[in-house]
């Protein structure tokens, strides 16, 4: 916290400070008698009528009143990453969109329009990357617009907890009454570790997603169109395990190389066959197969809530770079059912 002189905390960020990183301290309840203090950092979205929102890494917004603000300062975007591959969020975002690819797009300004059918939210939302070239109630009017011509609900993929995120946008969204439905993370790590965690063998690599593959894949009764999203990138690779019987694969993984970044998705294992490293073996197998082809660093996405998955890639040293969040359009909100990210 800021310390003046002569040793009290002073509040030294004003209104003009809206979409800087900060850190302010304020009074849990200011009416208590035994006055307790909470910590937040994250970025300022917004300072009207006595009330300071402000956007957690999280994504999660934290409302604090003026009146219980007891000190507060601008600080520097969060520091980089000491291990690992460096990346920036544009990039990141650019690499992820590549590796799930729409049937559809078209531009509105900076943001890509995508859909496909209504296969997961990645490929059916908005990719807000720079200026739309319109006022943001207007633009979300067009996306609106185009997203019903289609007869699939609005949504708007965002980012928050890096640098060049968008919790401004996140906070617009919200006071216009879109719907957080899913937050997940983007964890990066370097590539060469993964290779090395296991032999992979009994892992067999396919340009395409058989028979067999897509009998293990979580998402039952894949259409054509999810065909086409699961196939689409610069360079996929699709990895199986055969099982101990002809009906599914043991084990499965689908991994595309772009670059220096290769990207793990779709692993699935055999509930009856986990906890034998056969998901390892699965990333092992497609790190190597993304290390020949030139990759150096890697991505994947993992939900918040899924703690066997983030235990799993923390153990290969990945770590979360940035939180992203699907926003659905208000008068879409309780639409449709759930859909994956």
């Amino acid at each position: 916290m800021e310390i003046s002189a002569a040793g009290r905390l002073e509040v030294r960020i004003t209104t003009a400070d809206v979409g800087k990183r900060v850190s302010v301290r304020r009074l849990s309840e200011p009416c208590a008698a035994d006055k307790r203090f909470t910590d937040t950092v994250g970025v300022l979205t917004s300072w009207d009528d006595g009330v300071l929102l402000i956007t957690r890494k999280s994504g999660e917004t934290v409302r604090v009143p003026e009146s219980a603000l007891v000190a507060g300062k601008v600080v520097p975007s969060a520091p980089a990453r000491r291990r690992g591959p460096a990346a920036s969020y544009e990039e990141l975002a650019r690499v992820a969109s590549r590796a799930w690819r729409p049937v559809e797009s078209e531009r509105l300004g900076g943001w890509e329009l995508r859909a496909a059918s209504g296969f997961t939210r990645r490929a059916n939302s908005v990719l807000p990357l720079g200026d739309p070239g319109l006022p943001l109630d207007e633009a979300l009017t067009a996306v609106r617009r185009w997203y019903g011509e289609r007869g699939l609900p609005a949504y708007v993929q965002t980012a928050t907890g890096a640098e060049g995120t968008q919790e401004l946008l996140c906070a617009g969204l919200e006071r216009r009454g879109w719907v957080r439905e899913v937050t997940a993370e983007l964890w990066i790590g370097a590539l060469a570790p993964v290779a090395d965690r296991a032999e992979g063998t009994g892992v067999v690599l396919s340009r395409e997603a058989d028979e067999a593959w897509l009998t293990r894949y979580q998402r039952k009764g894949v259409s054509e169109v999810a065909l086409r999203v699961l196939a689409a990138g610069p360079s996929v690779w699709f990895a199986t395990v055969p099982g101990t019987d002809a009906d599914a694969p043991a084990a499965i993984g689908r991994c595309v190389v772009d670059g220096r970044w290769a990207s793990f998705a779709a692993v699935e294992v055999d509930p009856a066959q986990r906890r034998r490293g056969l998901a390892t073996a699965v990333m092992a197998a497609l790190a190597r197969r993304a290390l020949d082809e030139g990759a150096s660093a890697a991505w994947l996405q993992v939900e918040t809530d899924n703690a066997g998955a983030r235990a799993l890639y923390a153990g290969m040293g990945f770590a979360a770079h940035h939180a992203y969040h699907h926003y659905r359009a208000p008068e879409s909100a309780g639409a449709a059912g759930k859909r994956s990210p």
